[in-house]
């Protein structure tokens, strides 16, 4: 148990002087016998000396003098000395550390103004607090837009959705609205009383090196079709006379047959994907029978998975329709579900799940197959990115399923979603809007 600290000497003496002027008090009372009356004549001279202590004081600590030799000398007795003194020390403690505070802030306000990127605080009321230079150079703010809503500034409707939003995991990405050939990326990070740390970069350059990538890979896919497909025709005419040839050139005629197959695969795929990451608009223009495809599906699915020999359960909302584009949703889902075939054993067990609940709709796919280490989810969308380069390549895998779920989900309003344990198995989950929701009349 702690123990109180012990009374100060200052007050020792305090109380003993009090007590002294009582005795003292009473014994010049005790020839008239006054002495009760020259006690509380003492008891009040003390309490007058002490209001005036206080009153000087508390004009001291209203005019914060930091030092004794500051004031006029005045006796104020011991104790209210030492409580001087001690209010004192706290303030120079104070002072320091206020000092300290202001330095660092000074630091880092010095800091933020030096960096190339836009810096913005955002209060709790959604308005403009402060900035550093490059944000008046990258949006154009100006000391008058101080106070002002930020959505009144960036009036776009992507970034005031992406502003009003609660999830900022991911970035966005829009032209200036200072010039339209500049494109920005903007970040926001909540703090405090739910203010808002806005950072915003010029990608000018990257965009564009990636809008140069993307019409190059699209360019290349498409310009590779037609010479794949004269191939392709010229290799199958040949086995059809196989039977006449040598049989190491009938080998020969089936890996190039296989070969010449998967590169159209790959080409059929970045062309698709091309598609996907060039379309703008969100149009969903027709109403997809979801059930009836998974049904689909997953007949194909057994197909193609014939001599794994899996099971392949549905778990499924008969009534459940969506509003989509049913021959992405059926690139994406397909994807899915031939990973899952891909990844899991012999006699393997899928499940393929479409409800509706709170949080939306959900299309999912359920495995007991490898599971994938927690270290890749953030890049499996990816293109091309593969956990395990020799499987994928013995599973004739091209690495652009999930990149094609991915920008398909996107188009949709929808996000993909994994829970995954290595060596249990692994449950993708695309999730859409529940306002894309129909329902069979």
């Amino acid at each position: 148990m702690k123990s109180s600290p012990s009374p100060s000497p200052a007050l020792r003496r305090e109380v003993l002087r009090f007590a002294l002027g009582l005795v003292l008090a009473a014994l010049l009372g005790l020839p008239w016998h006054l002495s009760l009356l020259f006690m509380l004549i003492a008891a009040c001279l003390n309490w007058l000396r002490h209001i005036y202590a206080l009153f000087k004081l508390h004009g001291m600590m209203r005019a914060r003098i930091m030092h004794h030799e500051d004031y006029p000398a005045l006796y104020l007795g011991a104790m209210w000395e030492e409580v001087l003194t001690l209010i004192i020390k706290s303030w120079k403690a104070e002072e320091r550390a206020r000092h300290r505070l202001e330095n660092v802030i000074e630091r880092a306000r010095s800091s933020i103004s030096a960096l190339e990127e836009a810096v913005v605080l955002i209060d709790g009321r959604s308005n403009l607090e402060w900035w550093n230079p490059s944000a008046e150079r990258i949006l154009g703010l100006k000391l008058s837009d101080r106070n002002q809503p930020i959505t009144n500034f960036l009036r776009d409707p992507r970034f005031v959705e992406y502003f009003r939003q609660s999830d900022y995991k991911e970035p966005l990405h829009l032209p200036s609205h200072i010039d339209q050939r500049r494109h920005l990326q903007y970040e926001i990070t909540r703090f405090g009383n739910n203010d808002r740390l806005l950072i915003c970069w010029d990608v000018t350059v990257l965009h564009n090196l990636e809008a140069m990538r993307k019409d190059f890979v699209a360019n290349v896919s498409h310009e590779l079709r037609t010479p794949l497909t004269v191939l392709a025709g010229y290799i199958e005419a040949m086995q059809d006379q196989a039977r006449e040839m040598p049989g190491r050139w009938s080998r020969a005629l089936g890996q190039m047959q296989a070969q010449t197959q998967r590169m159209s695969y790959i080409v059929n795929d970045l062309l698709t994907l091309a598609r996907l990451e060039t379309t703008r608009a969100r149009v969903l223009p027709s109403v997809v029978d979801v059930p009836a495809m998974i049904h689909e599906m997953r007949q194909d699915a057994l197909v193609y998975g014939a001599d794994k020999q899996q099971t392949i359960d549905l778990d499924i909302d008969e009534q459940l329709l969506i509003h989509g584009v049913e021959e992405d949703l059926r690139s994406a889902f397909m994807n899915l579900i031939t990973n899952a075939i891909k990844y899991s054993p012999d006699d393997g067990h899928i499940v393929l799940g479409w409800h509706k609940n709170a949080r939306g709709i959900w299309f999912s796919v359920q495995d007991n197959g490898i599971g994938i280490d927690p270290r890749h989810h953030t890049r499996l969308t990816e293109r091309f990115y593969r956990v395990d380069a020799s499987r994928s390549k013995a599973s004739g895998g091209t690495g652009l399923g999930l990149a094609i779920v991915k920008h398909v989900l996107l188009n949709h309003q929808g996000s993909l979603h994994l829970q995954s344990t290595p060596g249990e198995g692994s449950t993708f989950s695309a999730l859409f809007p529940g306002d894309l929701a129909r329902y069979r009349p």
